[in-house]
């Protein structure tokens, strides 16, 4: 895609898309969890729960709030009441992939001893049929296929999501390590499939700032159905979310990078700076890394 095309409103699409697909993969694979993966409607909610639910009670045929309320409950840790608000959700609009992903998940986390309920599993399927590339689903039907004992075929649908996963995205790292987790406990040789995976990749053009990736063709399409002013809001929200994540833990350096990574798209070079500053107090030891990284973003 030529670089001169793409409108600023996408590039900010791309804050939000980065920062939500940095969660979208599952509990098994991130230790955070964001199950609005790709429509964050969440980040303008107001702060309260109580306050959300009112918003849902009082528009029942808003697929958004009652996703808004799940997200809020599944943040919190009550993933009971996260899957009621998403099968809401469903019941208004069940064609956005998204919104059965973000359900399969809650219904996974509040299940106390099956790791993949059948509720859950039919969401997934749900999701996987509205979009084969939906990121989470693909992730756990290959939990599914591990659970079965189909190791091979766990690995096989995890492989081909690495090759689809854009070259350093948050996840990558982690999405490497289960795989190799699954072969070496099962004997299933991995390191040449893993580096095939991810030599065919290509990197994305670059966006905003020099080391930015773009988005893909797909967030461009969704991005354009979403006013920029919506999506400019939707984004510092995201990116507020994500600088409370980081006060919570500041030694998660992917989640630094992320946010550098953010500000400087969002046209907020002296954030970035600043986010690099606080980030390299709170990890000396991980200085020169960080302030690679920054380099590469255009952080002076």
């Amino acid at each position: 895609m030529d670089k001169a095309g793409v409108s600023r409103g996408s590039s900010i699409f791309f804050v939000v898309a980065a920062i939500s697909a940095a969660s979208a993969i599952g509990y098994n694979v991130l230790g955070s969890r964001d199950p609005t993966a790709g429509d964050p409607a969440a980040a303008a909610a107001p702060a309260s729960i109580e306050q959300l639910r009112a918003l849902a009670e009082a528009s029942p045929d808003n697929a958004r709030a009652w996703q808004q309320l799940g997200f809020a409950h599944f943040e919190r840790g009550e993933f009971a009441e996260a899957a009621k608000a998403y099968e809401r959700a469903v019941s208004i609009d069940g064609g956005e992939a998204a919104l059965w992903s973000a359900l399969g998940e809650a219904r996974v986390m509040a299940s106390e001893r099956d790791p993949m309920p059948p509720a859950a599993l039919e969401a997934f399927r749900k999701a996987s049929e509205l979009d084969p590339r939906d990121p989470r689903a693909r992730y756990f039907l290959g939990v599914q296929k591990d659970l079965e004992q189909d190791h091979e075929g766990a690995i096989a649908s995890w492989v081909a999501l690495l090759a689809d996963t854009p070259p350093g995205a948050p996840w990558e790292r982690d999405l490497v390590r289960t795989i190799e987790q699954v072969g070496k406990i099962n004997g299933i040789e991995i390191e040449t499939r893993i580096a095939s995976a991810m030599g065919g990749r290509m990197a994305a053009p670059q966006i905003g700032a020099p080391g930015l990736p773009g988005p893909t063709q797909e967030q461009l399409a969704a991005a354009g159905s979403i006013p920029p002013g919506e999506q400019r809001k939707m984004a510092e929200g995201m990116v507020a979310r994500l600088e409370q994540r980081l006060r919570d833990d500041p030694s998660n350096l992917d989640g630094w990078i992320m946010l550098m990574r953010s500000r400087m798209t969002l046209g907020e070079p002296e954030q970035a700076k600043a986010a690099l500053d606080v980030a390299v107090r709170a990890n000396p030891g991980a200085a020169a890394r960080l302030r690679a990284e920054a380099a590469t973003l255009g952080i002076r």
